[in-house]
């Protein structure tokens, strides 16, 4: 018997330090999962809170994808380090960078509430408030807040450019604060 806990015991230090990307995470918890929340999923995820690097699909309660990560992410929390592709959720959060589309049912009945980019999106939010610190892309809710632009055009209620100037810098930038449409390019 304790040949056989040993050897398992084993299998298991040896099959988690490997740095070899796995093709499938099932998590409960970042805790409580087939891998280590340091191995990195390329392929599928399904939990009800994933925590990894990945290039995947993760699908889950709560979607967390570690450094620079990609795919598609479906729940109604997804966060991210760095992102390329769709965060697809009621809450979508990137801490740095995201390339691709955060959103959920853009015109439909369930939307996005909050997303999120501490860093430069570059794409497209939908939701009922979207941030970005850097903005090239797009925005798309009822509340639209770009700390700064690049290229980038806001539509909604309300639609926050601090960097611009008022009407001054026509046809480049419309103003610091509009409602229905605001621009930086």
């Amino acid at each position: 018997m304790k040949k056989i806990v040993v050897l398992l015991g084993l299998a298991l230090v040896t099959g988690s330090a490997s740095a070899e990307p796995r093709p499938f995470q099932l998590s409960l918890t970042p805790g409580i999962a087939i891998h280590d929340r340091t191995e990195k999923i390329e392929g599928f995820t399904l939990g009800l809170w994933s925590e990894n690097p990945q290039a995947a699909f993760a699908l889950g309660i709560v979607n967390g994808s570690t450094g620079d990560s990609a795919g598609l992410s479906v729940g109604i929390l997804n966060y991210s380090d760095n992102y390329r592709g769709l965060q697809w959720g009621l809450v979508n959060y990137a801490k740095g960078d995201t390339l691709g589309w955060q959103g959920g049912f853009c015109l439909g009945i369930v939307g996005s509430v909050v997303n999120y980019t501490g860093g430069t999106m570059r794409g497209f939010q939908c939701g009922v408030v979207n941030y970005a610190h850097s903005l090239n892309g797009f925005q798309l809710g009822l509340v639209n807040y770009a700390e700064a632009a690049t290229t980038g055009v806001q539509i909604g209620v309300v639609n926050i450019m601090p960097q611009n100037r008022w009407f001054t810098g026509l046809p480049d930038e419309l103003a610091p604060a509009m409602i229905l449409v605001n621009w930086h390019f």
